[in-house]
């Protein structure tokens, strides 16, 4: 049995695990993530910490895949740039295969998670995916031919800065309009913040579970309230849905996939999200009723195929 280390990077955590042949996690390591203004070597020392833990208990890993949350160039060597570390170009790479003696690859988080998906989750038997990860923002990943498509520079999948409205929200990225500000973790908060705030009578529930302080709802609350049958949640699930749906009509246009699969953190809210989704990518497919139509599914492995992605790809590749 050949076992590999995956590592996913995030804004909050350093999550490992050592992952069989058949997508499964035998042992789990964590971390929280360093804060973003320290050095580069901080975040290193982490992995590297993590690794050691992970090897510890299970030595016989033949190799350790990183997914990075950011832009990897095509190398699947280099960070370009990640937002929420201080990584700016970085040689992760090289820098960790001074400091840990097995073969390493490094991959953007979005599409370690799709590999696995595709590999060993809902994606199952599908030759071409794409898919769509909710969380704070938007990210991505493209599957065709059983193959990652991973662009020119490394950089293909980026969707949540797709401009959906001309002129719309101003986004972090710097643009206005942007797919995930319309249809994202921050999205979903950011209406739920503004309608208790502006002491709306129809946000009653939503404003007594944080005790009337906005600041404190976060979209598992907004989910949570959804779910016991407040209206007023249901129906701000109900708008990311919508949006979710056209950006998905959009990119059925410039793909053409079998199945997409939608994870991240917002995905947590199933059909409250998915079936407006899927309501709304039907009414604005182009071509809809003279073409095949996508599926539009929940990602099955959670916050764990990252990990497993990573993983299953650096054993690919080093067994290669």
């Amino acid at each position: 049995m050949s076992l590999a280390i995956g590592i996913d990077i995030g804004g909050t955590k350093v999550a490992g695990g050592v992952v069989d042949e058949e997508g499964n996690v035998l042992v789990r390591a964590r971390r929280d993530t360093p804060h973003r203004s320290k050095r580069p070597r901080v975040v290193e020392d982490t992995i590297v910490d993590v690794v050691e833990e992970l090897r510890s208990q299970r030595p016989d890993v033949a190799a350790v895949g990183i997914g990075a949350a950011g832009f990897v160039a095509a190398d699947r060597a280099t960070v370009v740039f990640a937002p929420h570390l201080s990584w700016r170009h970085e040689p992760l790479r090289d820098a960790l295969s001074k400091r840990i003696d097995t073969p390493i690859l490094v991959e953007n988080d979005a599409n370690a998670a799709c590999w696995a998906e595709w590999r060993f989750g809902a994606a199952q038997g599908e030759s071409d995916v794409v898919m769509v990860n909710l969380g704070t923002g938007i990210g991505g990943a493209i599957l065709m031919h059983g193959e990652l498509i991973r662009g020119r520079y490394g950089i293909a999948g980026e969707f949540g800065h797709m401009q959906v409205v001309p002129e719309g929200q101003r986004c972090e990225c710097g643009n206005r309009g942007c797919w995930e500000q319309y249809a994202s973790g921050n999205a979903l908060v950011r209406e739920a913040r503004a309608m208790i705030l502006a002491n709306s009578p129809v946000a009653t529930d939503l404003a007594a579970r944080v005790d009337g302080r906005a600041d404190e709802l976060t979209g598992p609350i907004v989910t949570e309230a959804a779910r016991d049958g407040d209206a007023t949640a249901t129906e701000l699930l109900a708008e990311i849905g919508h949006w979710l749906g056209i950006g998905i009509a959009n990119l059925a246009a410039a793909f053409d996939p079998g199945t997409f699969v939608i994870g991240g953190g917002v995905s947590a809210a199933g059909e409250l999200l998915l079936g407006p989704a899927r309501e709304n990518f039907r009414r604005r497919l182009t071509g809809r009723g003279y073409r095949p139509e996508a599926q539009i599914v929940a990602a099955r492995l959670g916050n764990e195929a990252g990990l497993i992605g990573a993983a299953d790809l650096a054993r690919n590749e080093s067994s290669a």
